[in-house]
């Protein structure tokens, strides 16, 4: 049966004290849900929680079982065989020692009842596409030498092979193909446990049957598709937006009528104070109107007062209904000076023929393990050869130092930046180096956090302001899959800073609907 993780009055706070969780209740729905929210909202965080990998500032998390967490970035040891990717290198290098000869207790232990796990691993490879790698000797085949996508199928695959009960996968379609991308679909389908997956794969997030979303420390589930999820949504925001209308119309109205009041009233005093000095009522019976009409005009200012307050209270709380989420915005500068002839002119046999100008716009296409990659990387070495700028934010961004600040990278590139080796890299002055943090909405003492605190899509803007701080700025950007850790408003605002760029443009994409959008004037198709 399908297992329905709970969670009950969970928090969660960084060690410096950040809050990330605050009383979170829910119940993850059976079956296959995805986990939505803007970059930073804690989605990663929720799903390492729930794999066990964090441990609750208070409150608890049961009916998990055996948890098949896959992170974002799951190739974080490049040299690691597949078969420990897999999680089977103990029993296979244990069965391989019985097959040797060995009469070992702890081997035959070690293999248990999984004497078949080489089958079983070729099989789940196979299932996913990969059954060029589900050989017994291609288990040993180092993990860094697979591509992007093939990384991100070995861990899933990996996971899979625990027969776990709940699959927690985190941005599972980054770096895949078209096909790849069907076969992890049909893969989630057919599992028979619960599914909680955080993507920014609009197709992928349309084949599930609910939707938990995470916003401001806050978990809601919705029935249905992100489809429908945004519906709901909508229809919430059109109420939230009127009611603020209505609110301040309130508002408008309780001050206006305050105002009349106010003015009413000193007519009255004045007219009191006129009728005294000349003395046209008794002395006593003026000092008692005057009271009398004190306490009255006390008592109307005050109940004025009152529902002025009250609008005014209303107008706040119907505005904290109205979201006004702040997503990725970029702003690139202008690009470098061209200069004469191409920016890329590479052209080698083994690697292949890729010639980029001024002003191109160029989508390098292609399944898995074509070697996409690979040829961008010798281009842009060719153009760094050539001793042209180019900004280039890598597949996988790992950072060297996770403890480093935000400020530290940018003042000190060529120490912290991801892909460090990619042209000149100076040193650069706290000014300029908190502008370019700035244009990507690193503001105030936001450049004081660490890298390993940020989000997958935190982590696309540090890159793409490490790729973009040369003066003058590159004359080419590459970006090798820029919207794998993104959430869906965030790619729609790169989509728009991409468009404005002046310069060069490839970009290595398996988001068809991504590129579509990004005025390309050549496709380039690598093919097996």
């Amino acid at each position: 049966m399908s297992t329905s993780p709970t969670v009950s009055a969970l928090s969660f706070s960084w060690p410096d004290g950040t809050p990330v969780l605050r009383d979170v209740s829910f119940t993850v729905p059976a079956g296959r849900a995805s986990l939505v929210g803007a970059n930073g909202a804690g989605k990663s965080t929720l799903l390492r929680l729930l794999a066990g990998q964090l441990t609750p500032t208070s409150g608890s998390i049961s009916d998990v079982g055996i948890a098949g967490y896959v992170p974002q970035r799951p190739q974080a040891r490049p040299a690691a065989p597949l078969a420990e990717a897999l999680g089977v290198s103990e029993p296979l290098n244990a069965l391989r020692r019985i097959e040797a000869g060995s009469t070992d207790s702890a081997d035959f232990d070690a293999v248990g009842e999984d004497w078949d796990v080489a089958e079983r691993a070729a099989a789940t490879l196979d299932g996913l596409g990969l059954a060029r790698l589900g050989g017994a000797t291609a288990l040993d085949r180092p993990l860094g030498t697979l591509s992007g996508g093939e990384a991100t199928l070995v861990a899933i695959a990996g996971r899979l092979l625990q027969r776990p009960d709940t699959l927690l996968l985190d941005e599972p379609t980054n770096n895949l193909d078209a096909r790849a991308r069907g076969l992890l679909v049909d893969a989630l389908q057919a599992f028979a446990g619960s599914v909680l997956v955080v993507s920014h794969d609009l197709e992928l997030l349309e084949r599930m049957s609910a939707t938990v979303e995470l916003y401001r420390g806050r978990v809601r589930v919705f029935g249905g598709p992100y489809s429908h999820y945004r519906e709901v949504l909508a229809a919430e925001q059109a109420a939230a937006e009127q009611a603020v209308v209505t609110a301040r119309d309130d508002l408008r109205i309780q001050r206006r009528q305050l105002a009349e009041n106010q003015t009413k009233l000193a007519r009255r005093a004045r007219t009191a104070r006129k009728a005294e000095a000349e003395k046209r009522v008794p002395k006593i019976v003026a000092g008692l109107r005057k009271n009398a009409a004190e306490v009255s005009a006390g008592k109307l200012k005050n109940l004025q007062e009152d529902r002025v307050d009250a609008a005014r209270d209303a107008l706040d709380a119907a505005g904290e209904n109205v979201r006004d989420d702040r997503a990725v915005r970029i702003s690139l500068p202008e690009p470098g000076p061209t200069g004469r002839g191409p920016i890329i002119d590479l052209d080698d046999p083994c690697i292949g023929r890729l010639r980029i100008d001024a002003g191109d716009r160029v989508a390098l296409a292609g399944p898995n393990g074509t070697g996409k990659t690979t040829l961008l990387r010798a281009g842009l070495d060719d153009a760094t050869t050539r001793g042209r700028a180019v900004g280039y934010v890598p597949q996988d961004l790992h950072f060297p130092d996770e403890s480093a600040s935000l400020i530290d990278c940018v003042m000190r590139p060529a120490r912290f930046a991801p892909d460090s080796g990619r042209g000149e890299r100076p040193d650069l002055g706290a000014e300029p180096a908190h502008a370019a943090l700035a244009r990507m909405l690193f503001r105030g003492r936001q450049s004081e956090r660490t890298v390993g605190s940020l989000s997958g899509g935190e982590r696309l803007r540090l890159a793409l302001a490490l790729a973009l701080l040369p003066d003058p700025a590159p004359t080419l950007l590459a970006l090798d899959e820029p919207t794998n850790n993104l959430d869906v408003p965030s790619v729609e605002l790169l989509v728009e800073a991409l468009d404005d760029w002046k310069g060069a443009l490839v970009i290595v994409s398996h988001d068809a609907e991504f590129i579509r959008r990004l005025r390309i004037t050549r496709r380039i198709e690598l093919s097996e």
